[in-house]
């Protein structure tokens, strides 16, 4: 979805945390992505949004208002890899 090879994506699952959205404790999911190069602008992420939303409401059977999203923008020195960082890989 994001157009970056696999092994460059990395997941976290938590379930079961309390987590509590909109005063609602219902199922509900927080999806953080942080991204070099790909969640620097609004309509990236608009973009972004239109593709996770549908995937996660169908896999999850969660509701669009139970879904929060949010985007990190990276730079390659920020995210370190194989010993360096990414800007010299």
């Amino acid at each position: 979805m994001l157009g970056k090879p696999e092994d460059r994506m990395n997941l976290v699952v938590q379930p079961g945390l309390p987590m509590l959205i909109a005063g609602s404790c219902s199922p509900c999911v927080l999806l953080s992505v942080s991204a070099i190069g790909v969640t620097d602008t609004a309509e990236k992420n608009k973009g972004h949004s239109a593709k996770i939303f549908p995937f996660l409401t169908s896999e999850l059977g969660l509701t669009e208002d139970r879904i929060l999203l949010t985007f990190h923008e990276l730079q390659p020195h920020q995210v370190g890899k194989k010993g360096t960082v990414m800007s010299f890989l």
